[in-house]
């Protein structure tokens, strides 16, 4: 068991290969030894994975605000029930999106307050934030060929919106250089994998 923890979140557009990475760092820390917690937002286990069906696949209208605070209320579930009691055991925990995601999404995606977004991060997380984030930068083109034609409601949202998103990732990872590390998934698998383990080792 390690003495400290370690929270590593997955950002990125729909389609940018995150999934497929953050499983393949999953079982090379398993094999090298490490305990390791997978999880995700939306949809953590249990309560999250009712929160996922709505945020994902809710054929109503969703007004912007009350898909943010959805999106708020399932990341505190998951840090109050999963992130930190594993951190604390000293496990690395790996998250499929977390608060990065809203500030691309809800705040330059939507339009809504990124300020304000942060501010209620600040508050869903109890002012934590991940160790590492590591941002799979991909162009929306082939982001969308590459999630094809059974789009979910978030990924309908429409090129100019993605184009957004993608634009407010990189903004992120500007502000906080030393937390957040950019890869470009459009390379092979393995060359993105590569980049990522060299990330990942300096933090181990």
């Amino acid at each position: 068991m390690r003495d400290r923890g370690l929270f590593i979140t997955f950002e990125g557009a729909d389609g940018c290969g995150k999934t497929t990475q953050i499983n393949l760092l999953k079982d090379y820390l398993e094999k090298e030894g490490y305990d390791v917690i997978l999880t995700r937002e939306p949809g953590a286990k249990g309560l999250g994975e009712k929160v996922r069906e709505i945020l994902l696949n809710y054929d109503g209208v969703v007004s912007d605000r009350c898909e943010s605070f959805l999106f708020l209320a399932d990341r505190a579930q998951n840090i109050d029930i999963i992130v930190n009691p594993a951190v604390a055991a000293g496990k690395i925990v790996l998250c499929d999106r977390h608060i990065d995601s809203t500030v691309a999404y809800q705040g330059y995606g939507r339009g809504l307050d990124i300020d304000r977004i942060k501010m209620l991060n600040s508050l869903a997380t109890n002012f934590k934030k991940p160790d590492l984030t590591i941002v799979f930068d991909i162009d929306v083109e082939t982001s969308m060929q590459r999630v094809g034609k059974d789009k979910d409601r978030m990924e309908s949202a429409g090129v100019d919106f993605h184009n957004r998103v993608r634009d407010g990732y990189l903004k992120i990872a500007k502000e906080e250089p030393e937390r957040i590390k950019v890869i470009n998934s459009v390379q092979p698998i393995e060359k993105v994998f590569e980049e990522l383990l060299e990330i990942v080792k300096k933090y181990l």
